[in-house]
């Protein structure tokens, strides 16, 4: 499966109906967390992605800059619509990796919910506040530093 890394620019109408099929049928109909999911980060953000063989989004995440922290990158929207099959691991791994080896970014930022603390862990972040609310789903804070 290749990876495929845009910029809002790059994207094909295609890739980005499939990833905001994704990204809606995940975070808004399947958690039940009715928000504005298509936001003006889309604009900003580096897209990577997984398809499956027929074109549909089988996995995604997006990097955008945090704009409260110059130096710091922050990770969002991270998905697998085939779950189970390792590569929702793989795409983060390849975020990082992205991260290091395309920016100047000295750390990563992410809001995780809770549940998948550990699986964020094994990609080397840590948990820096205390759980929160959003959206009806509890979520921490984790960070990374970059190592190049």
């Amino acid at each position: 499966m290749e990876l495929k890394i845009r910029r809002f620019n790059e994207l094909t109408t295609y890739e980005l109906f499939h990833f905001l099929k994704a990204r809606v049928d995940v975070f808004v109909v399947e958690q039940k967390c009715p928000y504005p999911e298509i936001d003006d980060t889309d604009l900003e953000a580096v897209h990577l992605f997984y398809e499956n063989s027929d074109g549909t989004t089988a996995a995604y995440l997006r990097i955008f800059p945090k704009k409260d922290e110059p130096g710091t990158l922050r990770i969002g929207r991270v998905l697998t619509t085939r779950r189970m099959a390792g590569l929702g691991a793989k795409l983060l791994c390849e975020a990082v990796q992205y991260i290091e080896e395309k920016t100047d970014a000295e750390e990563i930022y992410l809001e995780a919910q809770t549940y998948a603390v550990g699986f964020y862990q094994r990609e080397g972040f840590s948990v820096s506040s205390v759980e929160f609310m959003e959206d009806g789903i509890p979520h921490v804070q984790m960070r990374r530093t970059v190592q190049r």
